[in-house]
C-alpha cells in the first residue's frame, strides 16, 4: 500500500539543508535502525511476572498474573489477552547548542536568523565551561511497528515518524522564571538539603545494574537536578553528561505537559495508559545514537555517563548529541 508523506515532513525536506562533515556547528546522521540501535535493550521480555527472554538489565514491576481481562465497549464488552512486558525503543531525542539542528535526521532546518520564539535567547552564554544552554527535539520513533516485531497494536506505538516537539518554539524552554509556571514545586528543592538527598541515587546508578529511585523525583542521579525544566544547566562536568541531563529533563517536561503517557505493570491497570506529571525514571533507558553511536549497550536513566562516554565526545563535531529512549511497556497482547 502506498502512503503519502505527512505535510510536515514535506515542509521539513523543503526548508532544510544537509549536514556536511567539517566546517559546520551542526553535525549528525540519520539513525540506522539496524546498526545504530541496541536491540538487546528491549529485554527482558515477560509474560506476567515470568521472564521469557532474560537480560542483564534491571526490570520494573510486572503484573503477577499472565492473563488480563480488559473492558471494551459494546458489543465486545471484554477481551482476554496475555500480559506482556518489554522495553520499547520509543523516541529519539536531539540535544544541540545550535537551534534547528536536527542531529538524528542529519539535517539543519533553514530558519534564517530566527533562533528562539520568546524567552531570553539573546542573553545565553553557550561558551561557559561551567554550564550552558541546549535545545532539544523529540521524535516519535515507532520502530517496533515498522518492523512488525510485535503484532498487537496495544503493545507498540503505531504513530508515524514525526518531530513532535521542538524547544525552539517553546518560550518556557529558554526562561527559567517563565518555566516556574510549569514546575512551581522547584522552589522546594533549590537548597543544599534537597540536593544532598540525591546522593544515594547517584551512588546506586554508578553501575548499569540498578534502577533510579522514583521517589527522588527532583534528582537525575549523577547528571544533576531535574529542575528547572529548561535547557539551562549550571553544571557541566562533561558535554555528554550535560546532554544526557537535558534529554532526561525534556522527557520530564513532556510528562508534565501531558504529552507522554505511561503504562503500568499492575494487575488491572495494564489495560490502560495513564498521564504521569512526574517522570517515572525507572521506566526509561537511554542509548546514544549520534554523533558517535553506541549500539552495544544502554543505560537506566540517571546512570553516570562516566561508564560509557569515553570515545563518544568528538570536539570537532560540537555539542551535538542524539539519543534513543527505551520505555518500559506493559500491555495486553490481544
Amino acid at each position: 500500500m502506498r502512503r503519502t508523506l505527512p505535510w510536515a515532513y514535506l515542509l521539513i525536506l523543503f526548508f532544510t539543508r544537509p549536514l556536511y562533515a567539517g566546517g559546520s556547528a551542526c553535525t549528525g546522521t540519520f539513525v540506522n535502525p539496524v546498526t545504530d540501535i541496541c536491540w538487546s535493550c528491549i529485554f527482558p521480555m515477560t509474560i506476567g511476572s515470568v521472564p521469557i527472554v532474560a537480560s542483564v538489565y534491571p526490570d520494573t514491576e510486572n503484573p503477577t498474573m499472565p492473563i488480563s481481562f480488559c473492558p471494551k465497549p459494546p458489543p465486545v464488552y471484554m477481551q482476554i489477552g496475555l500480559n506482556i512486558g518489554y522495553w520499547e525503543p520509543y523516541s529519539l531525542v536531539d540535544v544541540t547548542r545550535k537551534p534547528y539542528c536536527m542531529v538524528n535526521m542529519g539535517m539543519e532546518l533553514n530558519a534564517g536568523e530566527m533562533q528562539q520564539i520568546g524567552g531570553r535567547s539573546t542573553s545565553r552564554d553557550n561558551d561557559s565551561s561551567d554550564g550552558g544552554f541546549y535545545h532539544a527535539h523529540w521524535y516519535k520513533y515507532p520502530i517496533v511497528y515498522w518492523l512488525q516485531i510485535i503484532q498487537s497494536v496495544a503493545c507498540m506505538s503505531t504513530d508515524s515518524f514525526d518531530v513532535s516537539y521542538m524547544t525552539e518554539i517553546d518560550p518556557m524552554w529558554d526562561d527559567d522564571e517563565l518555566a516556574f509556571i510549569l514546575n512551581p514545586e522547584a522552589i522546594l528543592f533549590g537548597n543544599l538539603i534537597a540536593q544532598l538527598a540525591c546522593v544515594p541515587e547517584a551512588i546506586m546508578t554508578s553501575t548499569n545494574v540498578a534502577l533510579p529511585i522514583d521517589a527522588l523525583f527532583w534528582c537525575l542521579g549523577s547528571q544533576g537536578s531535574a529542575y528547572p525544566l529548561t535547557g539551562t544547566t549550571n553544571y557541566r562536568d562533561t558535554p555528554i553528561q550535560a546532554g544526557t541531563l537535558i534529554m532526561e529533563r525534556l522527557n520530564f517536561k513532556l510528562h508534565r505537559e501531558g504529552i507522554v503517557w505511561e503504562t503500568r505493570g499492575a494487575d488491572g491497570a495494564i489495560c490502560y495508559q495513564w498521564p504521569e506529571p512526574i517522570l517515572p525514571k525507572s521506566r526509561y533507558r537511554y542509548q546514544m545514537t549520534n554523533v558517535i553511536p553506541d549500539p552495544l549497550w544502554c543505560h537506566p536513566y540517571t546512570t553516570t555517563t562516566a561508564l560509557w562516554e569515553m570515545g563518544h565526545d568528538n570536539p570537532v563535531t560540537g555539542d551535538n548529541f542524539g539519543f534513543v529512549n527505551f520505555r518500559k511497556r506493559n500491555c495486553v497482547f490481544l
